[in-house]
């Protein structure tokens, strides 16, 4: 306690710690949430961004350096996988990344968010790296699994500290694009793949094991840029550590004062916690399935679907590519750049309309929207009637608004639920639906290309098809229609006291 003491007696001198946060009798009355909501955007904002929305970033290179490298691992003469081979690879990083995000969802909601950060980033940053260095398929799948934990335990992380930090006016757009940076990483990915896979610039061999090599390098370079991120205020009000909360509040302020920004003085709405050290599973259960179960519903639904139509089609891509058009290993980085454009436009031009529009029309248009074209562009890739351009561009619009509708899965389930088990939710949220979704569709499309038959595949695209377009019934009927509004409006905090 005597570093809080000093940190905060140092904050008075300063003048910028503000007398607006009481605790007595362990609750906590505080204006914290309506103080940050009020900010208006500014350079503190643009860096959390940066600094942790770099995470999609990585997950997209990683995602398309595996799928791009599919035809190099096949011709590797240590590996020589298989089309199935592939698919279990792919069903390995899911599976990493469903137990990474419930096992470090789990302590974000006790440790902190920024602890978490930090772990989560240096599992990744050790296990990416060490994949390059893979003998068989076992060590490859190892490897994989653990760069999926580290993966899944940031969105996790991640996803509950942008909640906090963003204000409400433009929290849906925000957590949109940055989702849709995605496919920046996989632009990366796809780039780095044309020229590493390049026979006739490195051996087979060492192409693939120097492609995993950029994300390492790139995760050394965010592990400095989150230094200066500070712990969620949100976070530490509700863990007793309300002193703490006032003081990086207060200095967040006085930053945007010193660089001539206007911000009201108050005074702002305030909310009574009983301050607690963590939250029982038991709890957790009851409010999810029981108090929130609607909630649940739409959840579980968009991130089932989203996460089967994703890595159902992306993680196989390359092989399609490779199997049914004879396109060069080395070549499949081109077809990946604007499916990524594509995708990375769509959460940028429609994520606005989260926050206009509203959640609950948005989510159902994307949804439906995305599966209709899955289905056509699915029928029209059976029929033989595109080349592989033509499936790329097919691929580009449809994934226009997939990603929209994807980024509004995870959106949805990380601001739709109590603070206190933000992080375990969306965990619980992303895990049974990747699970669901993703571990099952790599193997299932990684089988059904082995066959070589075009209208197997297709039977696969039209499951990813019904899945989207029951989302989207599900979620014009029962979303939250959160746009705008306070995360304590939108679902209040379990420690609140009336």
């Amino acid at each position: 306690m005597r570093r809080n003491d000093r940190s905060i007696g140092a904050a008075v001198g300063l003048g910028i710690l503000q007398n607006t946060s009481s605790q007595s009798d362990n609750i906590v009355t505080t204006d914290i949430p309506a103080r940050l909501d009020r900010l208006p955007w500014g350079r503190f904002h643009t860096l959390v961004v940066l600094a942790l929305g770099i995470t999609w970033i990585l997950d997209g290179l990683e995602v398309t350096l595996a799928g791009a490298v599919a035809g190099a691992l096949r011709e590797s003469p240590v590996l020589q996988f298989t089309s199935a081979d592939i698919g279990l690879v792919g069903s390995a990083y899911i599976a990493g990344a469903v137990l990474g995000a419930v096992f470090f969802g789990w302590l974000t909601d006790r440790l902190g968010r920024k602890k978490l950060f930090f772990i989560t980033l240096t599992v990744y940053m050790t296990a990416t790296a060490a994949t390059a260095f893979s003998w068989n398929l076992w060590t490859f799948m190892l490897c994989r699994f653990i760069t999926g934990a580290g993966i899944g335990g940031e969105y996790v992380a991640i996803n509950s500290t942008i909640q906090e930090l963003v204000p409400a006016r433009v929290r849906g757009w925000t957590d949109l694009a940055i989702n849709g940076s995605f496919w920046v990483g996989a632009a990366l990915g796809a780039a780095g793949s044309i020229v590493l896979l390049d026979p006739t610039l490195l051996p087979v061999d060492i192409g693939w094991r120097a492609a995993f090599l950029i994300g390492a390098g790139l995760a050394v370079i965010i592990f400095f840029m989150r230094l200066w991120i500070p712990e969620s205020p949100r976070w530490l009000m509700t863990h007793n550590r309300a002193a703490e909360a006032e003081l990086i509040v207060a200095a967040i302020e006085n930053n945007f004062r010193r660089g001539g920004h206007q911000i009201s003085e108050g005074p702002f709405p305030t909310i009574r916690l009983r301050a607690r050290t963590y939250t029982p599973l038991s709890e957790v259960a009851t409010t999810l399935f029981r108090v929130h179960r609607q909630r649940t519903l739409v959840g579980l639904s968009l991130m089932a679907a989203q996460a089967f139509f994703y890595n159902a089609i992306f993680f196989t891509y390359a092989l399609i590519l490779t199997e049914f058009y004879g396109i060069r290993a080395d070549h499949v980085g081109w077809y990946i750049l604007p499916f990524a454009a594509g995708n990375f436009l769509g959460p940028i031009i429609l994520g606005r309309f989260f926050d206009t529009v509203g959640r609950r029309p948005m989510i159902a248009l994307t949804y439906s929207i995305s599966g209709v074209l899955l289905a056509i562009t699915g029928f029209m890739f059976a029929q033989e009637w595109l080349s592989a351009s033509q499936l790329t561009m097919a691929w580009t619009v449809t994934f226009f608004f997939a990603s929209a509708a994807a980024s509004s899965a995870y959106l949805t389930v990380s601001e739709t639920f109590p603070l206190e088990i933000r992080a375990l939710a969306i965990a619980f949220f992303y895990a049974l639906g990747t699970g669901v979704g993703g571990i099952l569709g790599p193997l299932l499309f990684g089988v059904l290309i082995e066959t070589g038959s075009r209208t197997s595949v297709f039977m696969g695209y039209l499951l990813g098809a019904g899945l989207m377009i029951a989302a989207a019934v599900i979620a014009a009927v029962w979303a939250v229609a959160a746009e705008r509004k306070p995360l304590e409006s939108v679902s209040k905090p379990l420690a609140a006291v009336d």
